[in-house]
């Protein structure tokens, strides 16, 4: 494989593409025994292969320099014709639930191949072919116009991300400062935002309309293969956070006050955990990606094989860039089996956690690639894939003294405390995308008065200091899943109570709890949520008492520990 930047892309070809699928699935549908059935869908998964890896290649060179013509023109291209592929593939999994070879399949394969076609026949059909096009123009429109968004502070033009930097400063003035800047940057950008929403939930809501669903949550729900799970099991599981884990964040922030020197922490104070600093990399871009280099080649063999493989062929793009897309995600080169790596390096602690949750998603895919023989399985569901990301970072503990030098343990005190701090905020988003489609005609005012009641309910210490459009409700418009990724969020927070699990396991026997990991990574999408769980020794966190049970060792470890 060449390195990334090396390697070379050609528009796929999407008509010869389903003319090639179609003459793959008369052989499918034809096949007179097992083995030309099996070899029919081998040659399929091939030739998506080799298709994902286009739209992959394009992707990712879009979202790093969103003002490239030629790969703005691709995105736009393929976002209005990729669902003319929705007849071949539901005609694929038609052919699958109705093959004389089932049984055999399922027997070489597992049952999760015949769930994910009866789950993808509930959500895809001819007649939203236009509003998926629709949508996806509608997304990318959000990327770019998030992307393109900056603004003058401190003698620099900076983007939401460098904003977030200065957000860490120690004078509080300037935090403040900052603070202002970003929610004008959004307030600027408020009316397009609302308008870009408005349009994306018209949409959905058309599209359940047109399946036949009662409302867009039902089809989110389907999209995102949540099949042993229900609105009312999400519900059940904020309701746990509420009780167990918001008093004791509550109790973090008034710790946290204490050691600031101040009576209450504004919004612009959260991010800043020490007054002296929160810690920062003692190392740039190219000796942190040396340092996980050397952490990943000691912390087993699986992984320093994984990590050498991603710097050889240069598989990241981590520094923040005018006209880069926001945010940060993991992806993958299916015919090379290879992941990448996207994000915006800001010179804070969050550069390392990159360099251990996309790569914990990275190196999972980078495990069951090489060990499922599908392309379906090479990815788990969001619940599950967000336990390989977050577990890592825990795992990563020990090597943070290469990153941070004398600070590692403060790094590690914060990081723990994040990763609680968060959990309210995950659970609030989700609801929030509830109500947000149970009353799709609220508007833009009616979302920002839903977003502020249910950020009093979860996050009750939240403070923004008199900021009008915060005070309002605008915060929400933050967070780029609820525009690009509907209902993708609570999954972060199911997955921390997994990663918690583990964690707990490391302090009892490390190379038990590595084995139990990597266990899952290489099980892949193989089996559902719950069954997965089940293969990792892991706990349901829809079950009463669940929650208390994955954090109460943390929130132990955080009373305990000496910067509390």
């Amino acid at each position: 494989m060449k390195s990334f930047h090396e390697l070379e892309y050609v528009r796929p070809d999407l008509k010869a593409f389903i003319r090639t699928s179609e003459a793959q699935l008369e052989q499918f549908e034809q096949a007179g025994d097992y083995e030309q059935a099996r070899q029919a869908l081998l040659a399929m998964q091939k030739a998506e292969s080799s298709l994902g890896t286009m739209l992959t290649i394009a992707m990712v060179r879009n979202t790093i320099d969103t003002r490239d013509s030629f790969y703005e023109g691709e995105a736009e291209f393929l976002n209005e014709q990729l669902p003319t592929l929705i007849p071949v593939q539901i005609r694929l999994y038609q052919a699958l639930l109705k093959s004389p070879f089932r049984q055999d399949l399922e027997q070489e394969y597992g049952r999760q191949l015949m769930t994910n076609a009866e789950t993808a026949l509930k959500t895809q059909d001819p007649a939203i072919m236009q509003d998926k096009a629709e949508e996806a123009k509608l997304s990318h429109a959000y990327q770019k116009l998030t992307a393109s968004c900056q603004t003058e502070f401190d003698g620099q033009t900076v983007n939401f991300y460098g904003l977030l930097k200065h957000m860490e400063d120690t004078d509080r003035q300037h935090r403040q400062a900052a603070c202002q800047a970003w929610a004008a940057l959004y307030e600027d950008n408020a009316p397009e935002l609302d308008r870009l929403f408005d349009q994306l939930t018209a949409v959905r809501v058309r599209m359940a309309t047109t399946l036949g669903y009662d409302s867009y949550t039902d089809l989110a729900y389907l999209d995102r293969q949540r099949t042993d799970y229900t609105s009312e099991d999400a519900a059940t599981f904020r309701r746990q956070i509420l009780d167990v884990v918001v008093p004791f964040c509550t109790e973090l922030r008034q710790r946290q006050a204490r050691r600031l020197g101040v009576d209450r922490v504004k919004y612009y104070d959260e991010a800043l955990l020490f007054p002296e600093g929160n810690p920062q990399p003692a190392a740039d871009k190219d000796q942190m990606i040396r340092h996980a280099q050397t952490m990943y080649r000691e912390m087993s063999p699986e992984s320093a094989d994984f990590f050498n493989f991603m710097v050889d062929h240069q598989l990241f793009d981590l520094d923040t860039k005018p006209g880069k897309r926001m945010g940060g995600y993991c992806t993958s080169l299916s015919d090379w089996k290879a992941p990448f790596i996207f994000s915006n390096f800001n010179g804070t602690s969050a550069d390392v956690d990159v360099l251990t949750h996309e790569a914990g998603h990275s190196f999972a895919y980078y495990l069951a690639s090489r060990e499922q023989p599908l392309n379906e399985y090479e990815f788990s569901t969001s619940e599950i894939n967000e336990i390989h990301s977050m577990t890592m970072e825990h795992f990563a503990y020990p090597w943070m003294d290469r990153f941070f030098g004398e600070q590692a343990d403060r790094y590690r005190y914060l990081h723990l405390s994040q990763a609680l701090l968060y959990l309210p905020y995950m659970v609030c988003v989700d609801e929030f995308q509830h109500e947000v489609y149970a009353h799709p005609e609220m508007g833009a005012q009616g979302r920002r008065e839903i977003w502020r009641q249910l950020e009093k309910r979860y996050m009750p210490w939240r403070d923004y200091d008199g900021i009008d459009f915060l005070e309002q409700g605008g915060f929400w418009m933050q967070k780029q899943h609820i525009f690009s990724s509907p209902f993708y969020y609570i999954e972060y927070a199911l997955a921390q109570m997994g990663a918690f699990e583990f964690y707990g396991r490391m302090k009892i026997d490390q190379a038990q709890a590595w084995q139990d990991y990597l266990t899952l990574c290489r099980a892949g999408g193989s089996r559902s949520y719950v069954e997965l769980l089940k293969v990792a020794g892991l706990a349901n966190p829809f079950e009463n008492g669940s929650v208390a049970k994955a954090v109460q060792h943390v929130i132990d470890e955080l009373r305990q520990h000496p910067l509390h």
